[in-house]
């Protein structure tokens, strides 16, 4: 797993994102038209693809989508 793939399947599973517009240093919070459903799909995604539950302070301690991999990763570890 590496960042990159990570950030592919958010652009996927988030609508209207082209390639390349997410980047490690974004605010997965400031996204545009960011909502408690793409939260839930943050939840959906580290389960289905990495086998790791993610909850509420996992996603309120993480600002960037670099920190959220990084929760991902430590917590698959």
């Amino acid at each position: 797993m590496n960042i990159n793939d990570f950030i592919k399947k958010l652009e996927t599973e988030f609508e209207g994102y082209e390639t390349g517009e997410i980047t490690p240093n974004s605010s997965f919070k400031d996204l545009k038209n960011w909502s408690s459903v793409h939260a839930l799909i943050l939840v959906a995604l580290a389960e289905a693809e990495y086998g790791v539950a993610l909850d509420a302070s996992d996603l309120k301690s993480a600002n960037t989508v670099s920190d959220l991999f990084k929760i991902i990763e430590k917590k698959k570890a």
